[in-house]
C-alpha cells in the first residue's frame, strides 16, 4: 500500500491542504473532540506525523531503533512507558485510548515502524484536517475506499495530542470534505 513515493506526497499533504482534484472518491473520516484550542491540537498531530512520514520516506527499517530527535518531546514522553513524563493533555489521553481499546499504550519504536514503506497493517495515508467547532475537529484520511482499516496507530496520535473524544473511523464522500474546505471553518494550515 504505502512507498516512498506515496509518503512523500503524504508528507506534502500534512505540510499544504491537499486540491479537490487530487481527492479520491472517499475518505475516512475520525470526529475529535479536543481539551482547549482545536489548532494547536492539529499542530501537534501535524508535527508528530510529518516526522513519522518523513522517517518512513528516508530510513532503513531494518530491526534497529529509529531516531527519534525530529519527534516533538511529549509524544516520546507518553510513548515511552510509564517511565514517561508526559504533559498533562498526553497522560490524559493515553487513558482515552486505553479505556477505547484495554491496550497497553504503544511503545515509541512500535508506533514508527507502522511508517515503513512496506508495513502493510497502517491502512490510511493522511488527507487533511478542519476545524468544525470551538473544540471539535475533523480528521480526513485516504482509506482507499475501505470502511474497515488498520488505524490504532492513528487512534493513539488522536488520542495523546490531547483528544477527549474520538469516534470513527467514518467512511465519508470526499464531497464532504471538499463542502467543509470551502464553507466551512478554516484549518490550522
Amino acid at each position: 500500500m504505502h512507498s516512498v513515493e506515496s509518503l512523500e506526497k503524504e508528507l506534502a499533504r500534512l505540510r499544504c491542504r491537499p486540491r479537490a482534484e487530487a481527492a479520491t472518491p472517499v475518505l475516512g473520516e475520525f470526529m475529535v473532540d479536543v481539551a482547549g484550542e482545536p489548532a494547536p491540537y492539529v499542530d501537534r498531530v501535524r508535527a508528530v506525523l510529518s516526522a513519522a512520514v518523513a522517517l518512513g520516506a528516508t530510513s532503513e527499517f531494518e530491526d534497529q531503533d529509529l531516531p527519534v530527535e525530529s519527534i516533538p518531546g511529549w509524544f516520546i514522553a507518553v510513548s515511552s512507558g510509564p517511565g514517561g513524563n508526559p504533559p498533562e493533555f498526553s497522560r490524559n489521553g493515553r487513558d482515552l485510548y486505553v479505556s477505547y481499546t484495554g491496550w497497553v499504550p504503544w511503545d515509541i519504536q512500535d508506533w514508527l515502524y507502522r511508517f515503513a514503506p512496506e508495513e502493510e497493517s497502517r491502512g490510511w495515508e493522511w488527507w487533511d484536517a478542519t476545524l468544525v467547532g470551538l473544540s471539535r475537529v475533523r480528521v480526513w484520511v485516504d482509506c482507499w475506499g475501505e470502511s474497515f482499516f488498520g488505524c490504532e496507530e492513528l487512534r493513539w496520535l488522536l488520542c495523546t495530542a490531547g483528544a477527549v473524544h474520538v469516534d470513527g473511523p467514518a467512511v465519508r464522500d470526499v464531497e464532504d470534505w471538499v463542502a467543509e474546505t470551502k464553507d466551512g471553518p478554516a484549518d490550522a494550515t
